[in-house]
């Protein structure tokens, strides 16, 4: 496996800007509608590392987002996490088969 060039890298992987910026783009040029739910998966180190990335979730969560978020202690997550209106629900071994009967199951399909 060739080594990708140039910053940033989370671990041995490389992240590329570019990507993560377009995706960044086409997230924040679409308008939420009310009462549409978001689903991002997954907030990491790596999505992270794009300041367009950071701010189109952020305008995501306006709107209402269900989310997976890592573990680690990041700035923008943490404020993601201590949002007024946001749940925190851990994802371990021992829950994650029940979380389709659990929480998942209180959102409203439409």
């Amino acid at each position: 496996m060739s080594a990708f060039p140039g910053p940033p890298k989370v671990g041995r992987y490389g992240v590329d800007l570019g990507v993560m910026d377009r995706l960044a783009l086409m997230a924040a040029s679409a308008d939420p509608v009310p009462g549409q739910l978001v689903l991002i998966d997954e907030l990491g180190r790596m999505e992270l590392a794009s300041a367009s990335f950071r701010e189109a979730v952020r305008s995501v969560f306006e709107a209402g987002v269900v989310a997976t978020v890592h573990a680690h202690s990041d700035p923008f997550t943490d404020a993601l996490k201590r949002r007024a209106d946001t749940e925190l629900i851990a994802v371990t071994r021992a829950n994650r088969h029940s979380l389709p009967d659990g929480p998942a199951a209180r959102l409203e399909y439409r």
